[in-house]
């Protein structure tokens, strides 16, 4: 199933997530690294690196809602979406809550700001692990025949050959990959 959410024939939730991904992550090893080494810019630094991390997770939650909406119901797929934004959303309040701990102070880092967001980036790597299930292994947003029960790729079956067989298809059908 191809997304509806594109731009110039490519999905736009793949292409938005790397930034607040890139960011929010960004911001944990910073805050780590800062309250570590207590060195206030860097905290500073990171808790902008939240604030634009949030703002542009919630802008690409809105394509991602969208192609979840499109997936069949009662699929793997379905079921890996629900999974994945859900997940995201407790990542989002995480660093959200993480962001609110340190607004008066955002040179200062707290435990529990830290915990936080440390959190929020280990959830990340999780919710971003099952995104790409939904990609790379089902097909979601990117084939028009997906393969939306495919067999996880941490399963024996999943291993041994791809699921999909959507490069099989194109090439049958004599169509470029």
């Amino acid at each position: 199933m191809r997304t509806r959410a594109e731009f110039l024939g490519h999905p736009l939730h793949q292409m938005m997530i790397v930034l607040p991904l890139g960011l929010l992550v960004a911001a944990a090893t910073c805050d780590v690294i800062s309250a570590a080494s207590r060195h206030r810019r860097l905290a500073r630094g990171a808790y902008y690196m939240h604030s634009a991390g949030l703002l542009t997770g919630l802008a690409a939650a809105v394509p991602g809602a969208i192609d979840w909406w499109d997936i069949p119901r009662n699929t793997r797929a379905k079921n890996i979406g629900l999974l994945h934004g859900a997940g995201n959303l407790v990542v989002t309040g995480l660093f959200g809550a993480s962001w609110l701990l340190r607004r008066r102070r955002p040179d200062r880092i707290t435990r529990t700001s830290l915990a936080l967001s440390t959190s929020g980036a280990l959830l990340a790597l999780v919710t971003g692990w099952l995104g790409g299930e939904l990609v790379n292994r089902l097909g979601v947003g990117v084939h028009e025949n997906a393969n939306v029960d495919a067999p996880s790729s941490l399963s024996n079956g999943g291993l041994r050959k791809p699921a999909g067989s959507q490069a099989d298809v194109s090439v049958t059908r004599g169509e470029a990959i």
